[in-house]
Formats: structure tokens, C-alpha cells, sequence
């Protein structure tokens, strides 16, 4: 009890985090490009913030300072303008509230001519969330939910999983409760574990035929892809017509509800992580980032607090500016860090992967990052949330390296991906005129040594777009 207690006043906690952990956390979940353009923005907006490379000239006695690498600083600054500064700029250069301001303006303006990345599946959903009242843990597991769904909207966690990687500190109906407030969002039909689930989340009250449409979805899914029509009217009793009415309204329903935030054509990926195989064979892990903007705080606004002509107002401003700016240059570091700790834990674990190939990849789930690395699981989320590693095998998204698995015949763990990989060999050598039904591919993985249920062979057969059986056949 004490410690559901505990749990429960942590989760709060972070439910009422600071500005500044909230930043810390967006800039975390951003990859590389968006982070790029976030630094851009808060580049244009606030003045205080210099980048130290393109700082190439000292500063001038001009009301608008460039700002330079020798005249601006990373460390630490108190915000009363209690350190030893140099000599105060005079009089004719104290920068008023409105000049800044207007700078500021200025630059924000421009700013909204330029592109911006568009908005993603997690972005829309975690702002809905937000505006949602709920349990401060169910608040939580919802958004490890969120960032747990694919590029489609499906979860493919089970809940028991999703439990077990919050430690056992949440209980089985608080992660139902949270994936049902997930399921609450739009677009309908979003956080389904399946089809069938997504499709019967999609027949709101103004659905026609939804009463039909409830039936066929919930009972007879197959055969109407198999356009058995006379056998659903034989276990219904609806007519042939009702069925057929209801079949058209079901075509506008969205199997794939996740899939418009998705662009079409990816022309290409830049890795926020390159990992090169070292003179001895080990893996080593670096952040791409050499043309991310050096941030710094300005000197020149930093003397302006010392300066005893500098006006009230100009003091507040020039405080408020200067904070927010340290914020963001700390929530970068701590974000450079963050992924580097994530991703080198990784690699560790998926040595077996990058040495012999994808089919060797081992189970993994993000708490034993989490353990590993020292924070909490839904820090890993987003660490890993939209990034991409460049390896010696090609790029993967992180999440790539994630994933459960099952126990052998001889007690081995083995990942589920490398099931997949099984049952992508065991279909490609059937024999074309007699496929193998899924209960015979059962039974083939488990003469392999792979026991796994009839559903899983399923599952994993219609999210790699196999066919079924029947339409496999060649006559």
C-alpha cells in the first residue's frame, strides 16, 4: 500500500512538472531535423541566444550586438547579474524593453514564412490527452500507449506488457482504463490492437447501418473478406441486401486510422545516431549533431543587468529571456545525453543483430533500458520516439531494436522477430498447390523449435500482408 502510495505521488508529481521539465521532455522526443528547426525558432525569437559558430566579429557599439564567441557564454549565470562582469556598456547603449521587444517581433515574424515540420500522429494525440481529465498513473500509461503506437495507429503491445515494462507498479485495469482514453481520440479507431477492433471503434451512433455493420465486424470479419455473403445470411438471418448496404458503409470506415499523418514518399532519413564498429571489433555510438546550432547566452545583455542605468523593465525583460534561453541550452545537453546513454544500452544488448544479422535480434523491452540506464521507461519512449541509428547493417528506427519474444523448446528466449523471420521461410518453401493453413505453420514452427499459438501465426501472417491459405493457392 505504501508504495502505491508512493507510485502515486510520483506520477503526480510529473503530472505537475515545471516549464522547465516539460521543455526538457519535448526537446528529448524531438529527432534530429525538428530539433534543428526548434533551435532556429528560439534563435529568431529570443535575442539573448547566440549560436557560438556563426559568431565571427567582436561585438559592436551598435543597439543590435552580433553577438560573438568571445563575448558570449555556456556556464552558469545568476540571473541577478551577480557576477564580475567587466566594465558596464554606457548610456547610448542600454537597449530599451521595446527595442527588444521589437526585435524579437521582428524576427518572429519571419519565422512564419518558413516551413515547419509537420505535425505527427504522437503530437496531435498527446495534445488531446492533455485536455482530458484522468488518473494522474492511467494520465501516464496512456502516453506510453501513445508513443507505443505504430505508423498506422495499431498497438502491438499487449497490456500485460505494457504493465510488466512499468514495473509492476500499475495494475492491469489501470492500463485498460488508459488505452480506453486513448481510444477516445481522434481519429476514431486509433490505439486498436487489430482490425476488428479498429473497425468497431469507428460505428459511432451516426454510422448507418451500424447495428449490421456491429455484426459483420465483431463476427463474420473473414467472410467478408472472402465474400462468403450466403453463409453470413445463413448464421445471421440478414439478408443478402442488408448485408450488401451495410458493406458500403463499412468501405468508409479507415482500416489504417494512423496512416494519413504518414507522408506517402520518404525520400530520405538522417540518423540522429551513426554507430561504427571500431580496430577491435566493438561497437561505438555517436550523436549526429555537427551542424546543430552552439548555443550561448550573450554577454552583451547579461552586462546590461549589471548596468545601473539599465531600466527596470529591461532588467525583467532581459532576466525572462536569458532563463529561458539556459533552459533550452540545458534540455539540449541533457537530450544529447539522454540518447546516448538509451542508444549505447541498446547496441549493447543487439551486439548479436549488428554482428550477424536482424534475424539474430534479441528481446528487448525499453524497462531493461530503463534499469540499465537509470531512468524511468517512459523517458526511453521518447528518447527512441521518431530517431534513427545508422549501422553497419543499414538504418533502423530505434524502435526497431525493441520487441518481446517466447521460450524455446530448450529454454531459450528468442525474439519474436526472428518467429517472423521463420514464418516468412516456412511459407516461401510450401508447396504453391496446397498451402500450409496457419494450425500446419504451428505445427511447422514447432518442429523448428518455436511453440507459439495458432493466433500469433495470425497475427504475424496479416501484419507481414500474407495471404490466407486459400488465397495463396495456385491452381
Amino acid at each position: 500500500m505504501r508504495l502505491e502510495t508512493s507510485q502515486h505521488q510520483r506520477l503526480d508529481m510529473r503530472l505537475r512538472m515545471a516549464p522547465r521539465m516539460i521543455q526538457s521532455m519535448e526537446i528529448l522526443q524531438l529527432p534530429l531535423m525538428a530539433l534543428q528547426e526548434r533551435i532556429d525558432q528560439e534563435l529568431s525569437e529570443n535575442p539573448i541566444l547566440v549560436d557560438l559558430r556563426e559568431s565571427a566579429a567582436p561585438e559592436t557599439d551598435s543597439e543590435e550586438p552580433s553577438a560573438p564567441a568571445e563575448d558570449a557564454t555556456v556556464g552558469e549565470f545568476d540571473g541577478d547579474g551577480s557576477d564580475d562582469w567587466t566594465e558596464s556598456y554606457g548610456e547610448t547603449h542600454r537597449p530599451s524593453r521595446a527595442a527588444l521587444s521589437e526585435e524579437s517581433d521582428r524576427k518572429h515574424d519571419a519565422m512564419q514564412n518558413m516551413a515547419s515540420r509537420p505535425r505527427s500522429l504522437h503530437d496531435d494525440l498527446s495534445d488531446q490527452l492533455g485536455f482530458l481529465d484522468s488518473d494522474p498513473t492511467v494520465r501516464t500509461l496512456a502516453e506510453y500507449i501513445i508513443y507505443n503506437l505504430d505508423d498506422n495507429g495499431f498497438l502491438n503491445l499487449e497490456l500485460s506488457e505494457v504493465v510488466r515494462d512499468f514495473g509492476g507498479d500499475v495494475t492491469m485495469a489501470q492500463a485498460e482504463d488508459a488505452l480506453a482514453l486513448v481510444q477516445k481520440l481522434d481519429p476514431p479507431g486509433i490505439g486498436a490492437r487489430n482490425l476488428r477492433e479498429c473497425l468497431l471503434l469507428q460505428l459511432t451512433p451516426d454510422v448507418p447501418c451500424r447495428d449490421v455493420l456491429h455484426v459483420l465486424i465483431a463476427n463474420h470479419l473473414d467472410d467478408i473478406q472472402q465474400n462468403r455473403l450466403p453463409a453470413i445470411e445463413k448464421k445471421t438471418g440478414i439478408s443478402i441486401e442488408q448485408i450488401k448496404e451495410a458493406m458500403e458503409h463499412l468501405r468508409r470506415l479507415n482500416p489504417r486510422p494512423g496512416a494519413r499523418y504518414t507522408p506517402e514518399s520518404t525520400l530520405y532519413v538522417v540518423p540522429d545516431l551513426i554507430v561504427e564498429a571500431n580496430e577491435h571489433g566493438e561497437y561505438e555510438v555517436r550523436l549526429v549533431d555537427d551542424h546543430t546550432p552552439q548555443l550561448a547566452i550573450s554577454r552583451y545583455y547579461q552586462k546590461q543587468l549589471k548596468n545601473k542605468h539599465t531600466d527596470a523593465a529591461a532588467r525583467e525583460f532581459i532576466q525572462k529571456r536569458i532563463q529561458s534561453a539556459r533552459w533550452l541550452i540545458e534540455s539540449i545537453e541533457q537530450r544529447r545525453n539522454t540518447l546516448l546513454k538509451v542508444a549505447r544500452a541498446i547496441i549493447e544488448h543487439q551486439k548479436d543483430f549488428l554482428d550477424k544479422g536482424p534475424e539474430f535480434i534479441e528481446p528487448l523491452k525499453m524497462q531493461q533500458i530503463a534499469d540499465r540506464v537509470g531512468v524511468h521507461v517512459t523517458t526511453v519512449s521518447r528518447a527512441v520516439d521518431d530517431k534513427w541509428v545508422q549501422t553497419p547493417r543499414g538504418i533502423f528506427p530505434l524502435k526497431r531494436f525493441f520487441g518481446g519474444g517466447t521460450t524455446t523448446a530448450d529454454g531459450e528466449e528468442v525474439a519474436w522477430d526472428t518467429i517472423k523471420q521463420k514464418l516468412l521461410e516456412i511459407i516461401a518453401k510450401e508447396d504453391k498447390q496446397n498451402p500450409l493453413s496457419d494450425e500446419e505453420i504451428v505445427e511447422e514452427l514447432g518442429r523448428h523449435g518455436f511453440p507459439v499459438a495458432r493466433r500469433t501465426v495470425t497475427k504475424y501472417r496479416r501484419t507481414l500482408r500474407i495471404p490466407s491459405s486459400r488465397q495463396r493457392k495456385h491452381f
